[in-house]
């Protein structure tokens, strides 16, 4: 797989996990769409899916939260958030293409270290 990147200024990236560690601190949360694969503009929007790595079926009771958060921001580009659990199989294959991850699942770091 090749290696991406996010397009986005630091100072925002900075206030995106704010958020996500606010309101979905337990999700995966990628970043996918032209800020990842090139052609972003400083305008563009920022594309965020959130996953629930324990269970990638199981749909983020929080989502409405966080998508109200990110509308409630200080952003000055929008941020549209997607729930893995309730998007298409083919719409999954093509974020798996290309994504960044933006915030590691607090879940996932809990396993490792009780594994310890």
């Amino acid at each position: 797989m090749a290696e991406y990147h996010l397009d986005l200024p630091e100072r925002y990236l900075t206030e995106v996990r704010s958020i996500l560690q606010r309101h979905v601190p337990d999700y995966e949360v990628w970043a996918y769409g032209s800020r990842v694969t090139g052609g972003a503009y400083a305008a563009s929007d920022l594309d965020l899916v959130v996953r629930n790595p324990p269970n990638l079926l199981q749909p983020c009771e929080r989502i409405f939260d966080l998508i109200e958060a990110f509308i409630d921001s200080d952003l000055p580009i929008r941020v549209d958030v997607m729930d893995w659990a309730r998007i298409p199989d083919s719409f999954r294959r093509e974020i798996e293409r290309a994504y960044v991850v933006v915030q590691e699942s607090s879940q996932i770091s809990l396993k490792a270290d009780t594994q310890l």
